[in-house]
């Protein structure tokens, strides 16, 4: 039996404020900062070069993809690292080979890291970008459309795609993570999809510049490698040939730093070691919870699904974001929206969520 104390004892930032902002970026778990710090001393004190160093990076990537591929249940070289969501979606509509008047759907409640390379991809290679409600986009689909791009969990308000009406339309889809690895349960096999690019240092509480990107092996030759090195090849003594590597891990974004292979580990370790259905079940309870105390309090909560997210109507989100700052909590606002938006997790309490509610309706 978790216990939820115990679980939250494990974020030292939670001791001086109802940190609620996961959405944008976790909080550390002291593993990692000691993990972080134990890598900085080990590269200080022994340097970074030879054989050996670079063996150990590879070795740490390795486990790290690993890690990613447990959380989303797919083979590891099914996995490459990225530095971001929106880097994994760069490669897929970098790589794919996108002619003028192909039609690429999206909904209205995507983040700019999706919709910009999307605009990149308008601009230069002509596509058709049609963008429909979110609700609405799997009805939306038509045989002219190449691609489906949009979120699992929408970073507006929470609402959840559903997955399975996009993938019976035939068309690959390609699916922004950033609201869903680490905070609901994902398995990329049974979804069906072809892409889904995903961040590590929101729910999955890694550094920035972290992230991966799973593609259906069926979908690995539709892909060009968009910003190819040495990673890239099968044959790195033979780079003017550019044979790529086998499986996905030929779409890896440079070489992989220890600091952020250890730190990325040691909190992947911290969930694993709860439980990743406790860690999910309990974040989305209390996100319930939350969502539902606020509407008893007749305060508008946006439409939202069992996810992570709660996001709640405000005459000015940004001023209640700061006043709410002021006392404690950590939350944002969604400005287009006319949003305040709180991400509890697994390590939020019951008690900083009823204090939010109080402080919310002031």
């Amino acid at each position: 039996m978790i216990d939820p104390m115990a679980f939250r004892a494990q974020f030292p930032v939670l001791d001086r404020l109802a940190y609620l902002n996961a959405g944008t970026e976790g909080p550390l778990p002291a593993a990692a900062v000691h993990a972080v710090r134990e890598r900085i001393d080990l590269e200080a004190g022994q340097g970074r070069c030879g054989r050996p160093y670079f063996d150990s990076l590879v070795e740490l990537a390795g486990k790290l993809r690993a890690g990613y591929g447990s959380i989303l249940g797919c083979d590891p070289s099914e996995i490459a690292l990225t530095g971001s969501t929106t880097d994994g979606v760069n490669t897929v509509i970098s790589g794919l080979d996108l002619k003028p008047g192909d039609e690429i759907l999206t909904s209205d409640e995507e983040h700019p890291g999706l919709l910009a390379p999307l605009g990149r991809a308008r601009l230069r290679n002509r596509v058709s970008i049609r963008v429909v409600p979110f609700v609405e986009l799997p009805g939306e689909v038509k045989s002219s459309t190449r691609l489906v791009a949009c979120s699992h969990v929408s970073w507006v308000g929470g609402k959840v795609m559903d997955v399975a009406a996009l993938v019976a339309t035939g068309r690959p889809v390609l699916l922004d993570a950033a609201q869903a690895i680490g905070a609901i349960s994902v398995d990329v096999h049974s979804l069906g999809v072809d892409f889904y690019a995903a961040s590590g240092q929101k729910w999955l509480c890694g550094p920035e510049g972290s992230g991966c990107l799973y593609v259906r092996p069926e979908r690995l030759s539709d892909l060009v490698v968009p910003w190819p090195g040495y990673g890239s090849l099968a044959d790195p003594h033979n780079p003017l040939e550019f044979e790529p590597a086998e499986g996905v891990s030929r779409l890896d974004h440079g070489f992989p730093g220890g600091m952020r292979s250890v730190w990325a580990l040691a909190s992947l370790g911290v969930f694993s070691e709860a439980g990743w259905d406790w860690v999910h079940e309990r974040a989305a309870t209390l996100a319930e919870m939350l969502a539902r105390r606020l509407g008893e309090r007749g305060i508008e909560v946006a439409p939202r699904d069992r996810s992570t997210l709660v996001s709640w109507k405000s005459p000015d989100a940004e001023a209640d974001v700061a006043r709410l700052a002021s006392e404690g909590f950590v939350v944002r606002s969604i400005p287009d929206a006319g949003l305040v938006r709180a991400s509890p997790g697994a390590w939020s309490s019951e008690e900083e969520l009823e204090a939010l509610v109080r402080a919310a309706v002031t």
